[in-house]
């Protein structure tokens, strides 16, 4: 039988990536006591008062179709917060609703590039992006994010891999798996190199929120001189603790959302109206869990690198922002796959390989902060002893 091209575009771009998580959750259903450093899940539930939103808009019949933009409270309450964070006017046509970061970065690539273009995007990535871009039948051209410039992507870097091909320069700021967070100085030479050679700008911020103390997030939309080409992408999944609920959406040009629109309506024909319901009241206050997760997150990063780095050749990068935080353990002589797999295997502390986000951290494991304090501490004891042993063995 015949199959689509995207079949074999998407081959190996799935699950796979993912494999090792997989793995501890068989281990942990058949009792094994395993320590599970590797998804970015929130580590609260969702806040009870937005359950009860989507509850009483249920109750009330708002269960019933909606269109491809998104409620009208909710495209009303996403234009007053970004107005008011990006401090210029956001109007309502420059709103688009769909269910997820994932999704809405689906659609924007699929109204952007087809066969043929190239689209920039830094290396480490977010596991799913490969994907995002190959389902267009574009072609993922790496920018590589360096450890010595904090993975924040460099300019110089980017020109240096533009091509008459190039369409999108495609950021994550801020970024995972790294935990980069990119400045306005970073965005504003990013946003005049793209403009210089005609590329769209998206970032995806979904991890806005989680910014750690000092850090001072920074948007292309804060930068109206470049508001023709820039689309940002974001959620609640992260910053309300609601990723279940699938609810995210993209700001950009009333052009584009314009040319987006027949996308959204072809594939979905609108979400669930309950759902915006409840995230119009999330977007329209400040989230009254994600600096207190922040906070969580902040200190179990210190908590990792206060008790590994420099141990058995390890080593620490700090994140500015998010829920991870990256070992390197290229001193072992191991691959992140190979040393993970082992790890889980010994020591019961499942991670995830930096090879799942490219080439640029072959030799980097990347370690989830939302288990409980103690449980990282656990689990920091079992990476240093095994750490210690393969030093040994070596």
């Amino acid at each position: 039988m015949r199959y689509a091209p995207v079949t074999e575009r998407l081959a190996g771009l799935g699950g796979a990536k993912w494999e090792i998580h997989a793995l501890a959750r068989r281990m942990q259903a058949a009792g094994e006591a395993v320590i599970e450093l590797t998804i970015g899940e929130p580590d609260v539930p969702t806040p009870a008062a937005l359950m009860e939103t989507a509850h009483r808009a249920m109750v009330a019949g708002r269960t019933g179709y909606s269109n491809g933009q998104g409620e009208p409270a909710l495209v009303a309450a996403l234009a007053a917060r970004y107005s008011a964070r990006r401090g210029r006017p956001i109007g309502k046509d420059q709103v688009m609703c769909l269910p997820g970061t994932q999704t809405t970065l689906y659609a924007i690539l699929q109204t952007l590039v087809t066969e043929g273009d190239e689209v920039l995007v830094g290396d480490p990535m977010y596991a799913t992006y490969e994907g995002l871009i190959r389902a267009t039948g574009a072609a993922v051209t790496p920018v590589p994010l360096r450890p010595e410039t904090g993975f924040r992507m460099q300019p110089a870097d980017v020109a240096a891999r533009i091509t008459p091909r190039s369409r999108i320069l495609f950021l994550n700021s801020p970024h995972n798996p790294t935990g980069a967070v990119l400045t306005k100085d970073d965005l504003t030479a990013l946003c005049q190199l793209a403009a210089a050679h005609d590329l769209w700008v998206i970032c995806d911020e979904v991890y806005e929120d989680l910014c750690f103390p000092g850090v001072t997030f920074a948007s292309p939309l804060d930068l109206p001189e470049f508001a023709d080409r820039v689309i940002v992408a974001s959620s609640i999944s992260k910053s309300h603790a609601a990723p279940g609920f699938r609810s995210g959406w993209c700001i950009g040009p009333a052009e584009f959302c314009a040319r987006l629109l027949p996308l959204s309506e072809t594939m979905l024909f609108g979400s669930q109206p309950f759902i915006a319901d409840m995230t119009a009241e999330a977007v329209s206050t400040p989230s009254p869990i994600a600096a207190e997760m922040m906070a969580r997150f902040h200190r179990r990063a210190i908590l990792i690198r206060d008790r590994l780095d420099g141990v058995a050749g390890l080593k620490v990068h700090m994140p500015q922002a998010g829920m991870f935080a990256l070992l390197d353990i290229r001193a072992s002589g191991m691959t992140g796959d190979a040393f993970a797999r082992a790890l889980l295997a010994k020591a019961k502390v499942a991670t995830m390989p930096g090879e799942s986000f490219g080439t640029a951290l072959s030799g980097w494991l990347r370690l989830s902060l939302t288990q409980p304090d103690d449980r990282i501490e656990t689990a920091c004891t079992r990476i240093a002893a095994f750490a210690a042993e393969r030093r040994v063995a070596a």
